[in-house]
Parts: C-alpha cells; structure tokens; sequence
C-alpha cells in the first residue's frame, strides 16, 4: 500500500457517549492509519437533528482524548457541511439518478403494512418514481433511482465478497423532507470529499454499503476500500447491551480503567497477533493489520479486562500511578497526611487492585471509622488479645519515626517478645483497624491509618476484647 496515499476516518453519530463497539471500530482505523503512516480524520455525523447533541459531541471527542486516539484532520461536522450534500442532489437531479416523492409517512405506513400481509418485502413500492410532475410547494424527499436489475457486490477486506440482487435495494430516501440528508447520502459526499481511501466500521452497516457503491457510481466517483469489523457479543451471544454491564468508555474511564488497558483490550476484541495477550500501543501500531481481523463476533469479558487493567497497572511506575489516582482520591474525599502515604499505598495494593477505583476502596479505612464485623469481632478480639493491642498501641504511640520500617520492627518485636506466631497479632489488628479480617498486609494497613487514629482504633478494640465496650455497639 507504500503507493497509495492512505486516508481512514472515525464517524460517529453524537447521540450518546462513546460505545465500546464505535471505540474499537475508532482504535482499528486509527491503528490501520498510524501502521502505514497515513492520515486519521475525525468526523462528527449530526445531521440527525433531532438526536444529535453537543453534549454528546463533547463525549465522544473526550472519549477519543482519553483513549489516546489523536486525529490529522478535524473534527468536522457535517451541519456545517450543508452546501456540499445540496451540490451533489442537484448533480443527481439534473442527471436522473434521484426524483422527488411527496408520500406523506402516513401513506408509507399504509405501503408498509399491505406490503407485510402479502408477504412482499416492505420496500417503497415506487408511486412517485416515474411521476412527471410534482407540485414544488408539496413537501418532498429526494429518492434515489435503485437500479432494478442487476447485482452490487461489495468486496470487503474483512468478509470477502458481498453480492446483493438490486432488486432487493429500496428507493431510499437521500434528503430528508426539511433537505437535511440522510446517513447513506452525507456518508458518501464526506466521504469523497475527505478521499477516504478505506472505511472501517461495524458489519451492522453492510447492509448500507451496496446502497452506497450505488451512489458512488451515479455521481462518478472512485470507491473506497470497505472492511466491516464483526460485532461485540455478550457473554450470552446476544448483541452488547447494558444488561451485559457499563456499554461506555467514559463509564471504564471512571471505574479506574487504565486507558492503555482499554485500547489493549479493544484491540483484542476480533485481532490477534499470535498469542499476545499484552500490548504497548506502540506494538499494536507496529503488528496492526486487518489480514488478522477474524470474521466472527467477538466476545466481550469484563474479567479479561480486569487482568488486562492489573497488568497495565504493574508496568507503571509508581509517579505515574501517584498521579493517576490522585483525582480518585479526590473524589472521594480523602487526603493523604503525608508524602510516604501514597508510596505505601502503591506497596500495599499495587499487586492486588485491578482498578484504580478498587485501590482507592482498599484504603477507605484509612479515612473512615470502621464498620467492625460482627462475626470478625467474635473470631479475633478475644480477652486474651486485649493486652496485646494496648501494648501496641502505647509502644506505636512513642514511635519515633512513624514510618514503615519502625512500624514493622515494633510489631515483630512483640511478637518475638510474646512468642506469637503472625496471625495471632496481626488479625486482631487487622479487626481493630478496618474492621474486618481482610485488609492490605498488616504492616502497610498500619503505615496508611493516621497514627492518632491507630492509637485510638487499638485502645478502641482493646476494650471491646476486655468486654469493656458492648460488641452490640460495634
């Protein structure tokens, strides 16, 4: 392809956030264009005025800038790109490709419902195809003239050849009755304008693409290449819907998805490289090609993501990390006390949270009085273990530094002195301080609760051992 001047473009409709499916199809024309070098346009499709909205404009671009998929050209918007599709009708027109048809939806419902109870297939039956005249002030849309013999065949790069009868194809409908266009007719003038050398998206359009080649042909236009990617299942086969979970990226973006993950884990929906399971972004630009696209849906697993999400996690550095979670931190309110915090929270969680969100939930203890496990409490805080939480806490209480190795030392140093084997200390703690029997490694779990909150947590589950404090209350 080294002689062609490659050209690959994102389109989507802003009637909704970013979908997982228009992500990836987003990520597979991206990574097709950077592989050969070629150039990425962003295209905006909101001429469906009555669903389009900024907002979800402003979604969609957003969703681009967090999953790292920068564009050459862009973002257009075809409400400001009026003028071309009127240019073209007018070329249709002129040449008797197209003509006017004034049904009203009323009488096409009627056309629709004799069509179905005489088993025909419900396509526009043609009254207004070979009318002579049409009065102009009657509302009208503009029909294009389906050929109706012949075969269009598609030559997709992903699925092989797609032959469809003419005679299958509808009059469909370019302009709208207001003159907006429709979706097949601005996809093609944007299409050649922008000289899109190959159109990537979802096989839910190949029933559109003949249609399209048809449109191509009237107005004597080259055609693109077509790869239409297969669909996104559920665990159950079904189409990806939100009873399968979150269907966003911003939805994963705010869970603590890493983006690197996401675009990993997108890419490996439907493309393979071997058996690589973990790719830099760098090495999907570098293996990328649409010879490795299966043809079959791909299956949609959260837990794969999850194991994609921790292994991208591990690959960072401890700043980088910092600085990811800081603004989940300051969503939930909490404020580390000092500079090693977070470091110890990196040590304590970084192995084990496969969110950014999941550690940021690992270490609400630290900032909130605990919600003590009855059955926990019952288990671990027994009368024998009372003293031995004093003496940790008055010990802990006279530390100087209060760090992670003089913490660690003191506790091992009760333990040595007592005898104890680990768990018999450390679990009664563990109670004491987040309470429940499962928390980070002890000595970090201690390390990340403010030290006046430990002292008071320990002399707090000291009492409770004694039967000093009612467990009721806990």
């Amino acid at each position: 392809m080294s002689d062609v001047n490659i050209r690959t473009r994102f389109a989507p409709s802003p009637t909704g956030f970013l979908h997982l499916g228009s992500a990836r199809t987003a990520l597979y024309s991206w990574l097709f264009s950077r592989h050969h070098d070629a150039t990425f346009i962003l295209r905006i499709e909101d001429t469906d005025r009555t669903r389009s909205t900024e907002q979800s404009a402003r979604a969609i671009v957003e969703g681009m800038h967090w999953l790292g998929l920068d564009w050459d050209e862009g973002p257009f918007f075809q409400s400001e790109r009026f003028e071309l599709y009127q240019e073209a009708i007018k070329k249709l027109l002129e040449a008797g490709k197209i003509y006017r048809c004034t049904c009203t939806p009323e009488e096409l419902d009627q056309k629709r419902k004799l069509a179905l109870a005489t088993k025909r297939k419900p396509k526009y039956d043609g009254t207004c195809r070979e009318r002579t005249e049409i009065p102009r002030e009657k509302p009208c849309v503009m029909r294009f003239r389906t050929p109706e013999l012949g075969t269009t065949v598609v030559h997709d790069l992903i699925k092989g050849d797609v032959a469809i009868d003419n005679s299958e194809l509808d009059d469909f409908v370019l302009t709208r009755s207001d003159g907006w266009p429709t979706y097949n007719f601005a996809v093609v003038v944007d299409d050649s304008e922008m000289k899109i050398t190959h159109v990537i998206r979802g096989d839910d359009h190949l029933n559109n693409t003949p249609k399209q080649i048809l449109l191509y042909e009237a107005l004597g236009l080259p055609l693109p290449k077509f790869a239409h990617l297969p669909m996104i299942l559920g665990q159950d086969r079904a189409r990806l819907s939100k009873r399968h979970g979150a269907t966003s990226i911003e939805a994963y973006r705010d869970m603590g998805v890493l983006s690197e993950a996401m675009i990993n884990f997108l890419a490996r929906l439907g493309w393979s490289h071997g058996d690589q399971e973990f790719f830099t972004k760098g090495e999907l630009v570098k293996y990328f090609s649409l010879e490795e696209v299966g043809k079959s849906a791909a299956i949609f697993n959260f837990d794969k993501l999850l194991w994609l999400n921790l292994q991208h996690m591990k690959a960072k550095s401890d700043s980088e990390l910092a600085e990811l979670l800081s603004p989940f931190l300051k969503r939930r309110g909490f404020v580390p006390p000092n500079n090693q915090w977070i470091p110890t929270m990196l040590v304590a969680l970084k192995e084990r949270a496969k969110t950014l969100s999941e550690m940021v939930e690992g270490v609400s203890f630290a900032f909130k009085e605990p919600e003590y496990n009855p059955a926990d409490v019952e288990k671990f805080l027994k009368p024998q273990v009372a003293e031995l939480l004093e003496e940790l806490a008055d010990k802990l209480e006279k530390l100087e530094p209060y760090d992670l190795d003089n913490i660690s030392k003191t506790f091992q140093a009760i333990l040595t002195s007592h005898n104890l084997k680990m768990k018999e200390l450390a679990q009664p703690t563990r109670v004491a301080l987040t309470g429940s029997s499962v928390s980070p490694p002890i000595f970090e779990t201690l390390a990340l609760v403010p030290r006046e909150r430990v002292i008071e947590r320990l002399r707090k589950a000291a009492k409770m051992a004694k039967g000093e404090t009612s467990r009721l209350e806990c």
